[in-house]
C-alpha cells in the first residue's frame, strides 16, 4: 500500500506585518488630515489682508529640524540592517542596529524638544500655535510608540525568539512610515511656514 506524501507546510501568515501596515495607513490618514487642516487654516488666514499666520517673533531652528530629517535617513539604514541581520541569524548585528535605532529616535525626540524651547510659542494664542502643537505632539506620541516598539523587538529577538523575523520586518515598516510622516511635517511646518 502506498501512502500519499505529506502536504506542503502552509504558507506563513504575516499578521504582524499586515497589522503594522494597517496601523501605518491609519496613522498616515490621521497625519494627512491634520496637515490638510493646517494648510487650510493657513490659506484662510493669509486670505485676510494684513493678517499674520506665524508669529514673527518665533523663529524655526532650521538646523535642528534638518538634523531630525537626516536622523531618519540613519534610522532607515539601521532598520534595514536589522532585517538583513535577522534573516542571516546575526544576533549581535540585530542588537547593534536596534540600539542605534533607539538612540537616533531619542535624538529626534530631543531635537523636537529643542525646537519647542527655541520657538517659544504659547499654546492658546492662535490657530497656528494650536495646530503646530497638535501636529508635533502627535508626531512625538508616534515617536514614543516607535521607541517602545524598538524595545519590544529587541527583547523578543534577543531574548531567544530569533526565528521570528516577522517582527523585525514590521518594525522596519513602522520606521519607514515615521520617516514619511516627518518628511511631510518638516516640509509643511518648518520649510513653508
Amino acid at each position: 500500500m502506498y501512502a500519499l506524501p505529506a502536504a506542503p507546510p502552509p504558507a506563513p501568515r504575516r499578521q504582524l506585518v499586515v497589522g503594522v501596515s494597517l496601523a501605518c495607513a491609519a496613522g498616515a490618514t490621521l497625519m494627512g488630515g491634520m496637515l490638510a487642516l493646517f494648510l487650510r487654516f493657513r490659506q484662510a488666514t493669509l486670505a485676510v489682508p494684513d493678517s499674520e499666520w506665524k508669529p514673527a517673533a518665533s523663529k524655526v531652528p532650521e538646523v535642528a529640524t534638518n538634523i531630525m530629517l537626516i536622523s531618519f535617513a540613519v534610522i532607515f539604514v539601521m532598520v534595514q540592517w536589522s532585517v538583513y541581520a535577522a534573516r542571516r541569524g546575526h544576533k549581535s548585528y540585530v542588537a547593534l542596529s536596534l540600539g542605534l535605532t533607539a538612540l537616533f529616535s531619542l535624538a529626534i525626540i530631543n531635537g523636537q524638544a529643542f525646537t519647542y524651547t527655541q520657538m517659544r510659542l504659547p499654546i492658546r494664542t492662535g490657530t497656528y500655535e494650536t495646530m503646530f502643537y497638535a501636529l508635533t505632539g502627535t508626531f512625538l506620541a508616534l515617536m514614543v510608540i516607535g521607541m517602545i516598539f524598538t524595545l519590544v523587538v529587541a527583547f523578543r529577538h534577543l531574548g531567544g525568539r530569533d526565528g521570528d523575523r516577522e517582527i523585525v520586518t514590521a518594525h522596519a515598516i513602522f520606521w519607514y512610515f515615521m520617516g514619511a510622516v516627518y518628511t511631510a511635517l518638516w516640509f509643511v511646518i518648518y520649510v513653508t511656514k
